[in-house]
């Protein structure tokens, strides 16, 4: 679960904050200009400039596949114990897909996309990808989190216990993914588990190591 951890290194320990803006100085105001969006619990750099993205934890869905941890039940996930809840996004190494869960069961964000994937670059070139087979995952081999390496945001951060290292708790707020525009021809190179809101689709895109796949309601 390395990405993550770097985004928020001066988190490493349990740490609580009710809004919190990344790339920014402020959480984007209402109308007024001044108050911060009451319905924001993390938001990032959002100008048309944005080329970034952020990436989800790697974890595995099949124990020693090839990670000594299991995201299925909890069991070694980042050195915890409890099972893992609804809501949670991953990029499984098990099967180089990102994932999510819902209903209990991991439901697959990399499969049978609803927008057809572009194979043509800016210049109009065709784009070749890397096998799934050469995605890289030897820096997460037997690797576990800290045991507190966790970031609660919202309403009793600080009492939260559910799985995950970063846990968004409130039930009014929500997280505002990454702007680009066109992350396909725009993320130079993208890291397996990254995901934004593509502006030009309108769709949530996510991106496997291999292929971007893009969503919509």
């Amino acid at each position: 679960m390395k990405k993550i951890v770097l985004v928020f290194t001066c988190f490493i320990a349990s740490h609580a904050s009710a809004q919190v803006a990344i790339g920014k100085k402020e959480i984007t105001p209402l109308s007024d200009g001044i108050t911060p969006h009451p319905n924001i619990s993390l938001e990032f750099y959002d100008s048309p400039d944005n080329k970034k993205g952020i990436v989800v934890p790697w974890v595995s869905t099949v124990p020693n596949n090839p990670v000594a941890y299991d995201s299925t039940t909890g069991a070694g996930y980042r050195g915890m114990q409890g099972m893992v809840v609804d809501g949670t996004i991953i990029f499984d190494l098990s099967d180089k897909k990102m994932k999510y869960m819902k209903g209990g069961s991991w439901f697959d964000l990399t499969g049978d996309p609803e927008f057809p994937l572009s194979l043509k670059d800016a210049s109009n070139n065709d784009i070749t990808y890397t096998a799934l087979s050469n995605i890289d995952s030897s820096l997460q081999d037997n690797v576990k989190e800290e045991e507190n390496a966790k970031v609660a945001i919202g309403i009793n951060g600080n009492s939260d216990t559910t799985v995950g290292i970063l846990v968004l708790t409130d039930t009014d707020k929500a997280m505002v993914l990454p702007k680009v525009e066109s992350p396909h021809i725009n993320i130079i190179n993208p890291s397996a588990g990254m995901m934004v809101y593509d502006t030009t689709s309108k769709q949530l895109a996510v991106y496997n190591g291999t292929v971007w796949s893009f969503w919509k309601p």
